[in-house]
């Protein structure tokens, strides 16, 4: 089965990735995953560390010819920055003493990962705990995405909410809300509200403050039955959010009309179920959001994800230093005034490792036309049906 691990630290040498379970013969486009690294640092409001990073993907292992091999793919990512930060952050010996960090930032892994792991410099959790991990997460999203084309399935975003500028309710299809999302700087489909998003952002610069927001994401074209009712484990909907959650600063998660269904009576909460000889079994709303009993039902899965503000101020909250234990300012690193794009963009990639996860426990096999004749008889009994 698929599964992957990261490494690296923020301000190290590089980020790498070990993905495991690929079926072989997949085209693997490294252009591709590029496109998806550089879509994650983009967005507006981002900090001074994308000017500095140009992510290229460089594979190391378990692609050959273009194609993938069925072994481990290795992928590594160079940070530009570590020539800058080489004395700092190197693995041997520090050449010479680096003053610790002390002042904890309310809001992050500072203070939690200082007493959990024993350290007395918070460099030691926040170079692991900071988002730049995302971009290998990015990567890996990257190479599912490619596994998932192979069966039609396309993983989209778009944000609908920043620093409290709400995005009003459109009525369009979520391929044109996608759609309109990409000529916006702060991909949210409704122009005057990405105007109003970006003033935002620029109000919270110039504050020294961040702002945080709402995204969504879209997965077009999944066909029943993926995941499982049987184990609490297997339900689509919770490996979902449990991948959402994982992401830096994501603080909580919908699926389809998620709480808002609390208000409304079971006649107006669920979606009928039609039929007909073209579409098969269909329906004609989807307050669940393409999920019932943990599992896709067919229809469009749609997830929403809350990012908090980022925790790193150019004007620092209060805190207290962990050696002198007096009331002090929190550290500060660079940061973004508003990362909600970004989010969006890594909401894609973990939301395209689970369902290619589902896909494969579902189709799973050694190759790719192995994978696609399971599809394919599937398919065909589910129409049968």
């Amino acid at each position: 089965m698929l599964r992957y691990l990261t490494a690296g630290e923020s301000h190290g040498e590089c980020l790498s990735a070990i993905l495991e379970g690929m079926p072989a013969g997949v085209p693997i486009d490294k252009d591709e995953i590029d496109r998806q690294l550089r879509r994650r640092q983009g967005g507006y409001g981002r900090g001074g560390r994308m000017k500095i990073e140009r992510d290229h993907i460089e594979i190391t292992g378990g692609v050959r010819d273009g194609r993938s091999l069925g072994g481990p793919i290795g992928l590594l990512l160079r940070n530009r920055d570590y020539p800058n930060w080489r004395k700092v952050m190197s693995t041997g010996p520090l050449p010479a003493p680096v003053s610790p960090l002390t002042q904890p930032r309310p809001g992050h892994a500072d203070l939690p990962g200082l007493l959990k792991y024993d350290q007395r410099d918070i460099r030691n959790i926040l170079e692991r705990s900071s988002a730049r991990e995302t971009a290998m997460r990015v990567a890996v999203g990257a190479v599912a995405r490619q596994l998932l084309s192979q069966f039609g399935i396309s993983v989209h975003s778009f944000v609908s909410a920043i620093g409290g500028v709400h995005m009003p309710v459109l009525d369009l299809p979520h391929r044109e809300l996608v759609a309109l999302a990409r000529d916006s700087a702060v991909s949210c489909p409704h122009e005057q509200t990405s105007r109003r998003m970006m003033a935002r952002i620029d109000e919270a610069e110039a504050a020294g403050d961040s702002v945080g927001g709402v995204f969504e994401v879209v997965i077009f074209n999944v066909a029943p039955g993926l995941g499982s009712h049987v184990h609490w484990d297997r339900k689509l909907d919770g490996r979902l959010a449990r991948a959402l959650m994982s992401i830096q600063a994501v603080k909580g998660v919908e699926v389809g009309q998620g709480f808002a269904l609390a208000d409304l009576p079971g006649s107006a909460a669920h979606d009928e179920i039609f039929y007909s000889r073209e579409k098969g079994f269909y329906r004609r709303s989807n307050r669940a959001g393409g999920i019932e009993g943990g599992m896709s039902n067919g229809e469009e899965i749609i997830l929403r994800a809350v990012m908090k503000p980022i925790p790193t101020l150019k004007q620092p909250l209060r805190s207290v230093d962990i050696v002198s234990k007096q009331v002090s300012l929190a550290c500060r690193e660079r940061a973004d005034t508003c990362a909600v794009p970004a989010a969006a963009v890594i909401g894609e990639a973990v939301a395209a490792f689970e369902i290619a996860l589902a896909l494969q426990e579902k189709f799973g096999a050694d190759s790719l036309g192995e994978m696609q004749d399971n599809y394919a008889n599937y398919l065909e009994r589910v129409r049968r049906c």
